[in-house]
């Protein structure tokens, strides 16, 4: 089998990732996170105001619950 999934090295360029040292040495997660700009308060905001998920689909629900009730 051949994999189609390719190596795209200029997808991740403006992303910086950081060491688990550099965290530790900004005071921790949360201190990192304020240092970047981030707070607790704009993760909450974006997650209200998030489009709604629904893992399954009415008819999916039906079945594990039909598959659950029958199971016990």
């Amino acid at each position: 089998m051949n994999s189609k999934i390719r190596s795209d090295k200029k997808l991740f360029n403006d992303v910086k990732s950081y060491s688990p040292g550099e965290i530790l040495e900004a005071g921790g997660t949360t201190a990192f996170a304020i240092k970047m700009g981030k707070t607790p308060e704009a993760l909450v905001k974006a997650m209200q105001n998030a489009a709604p998920i629904e893992p399954f689909s009415d008819e999916e629900w039906d079945s594990l619950m039909t598959q659950l009730k029958n199971d016990k």
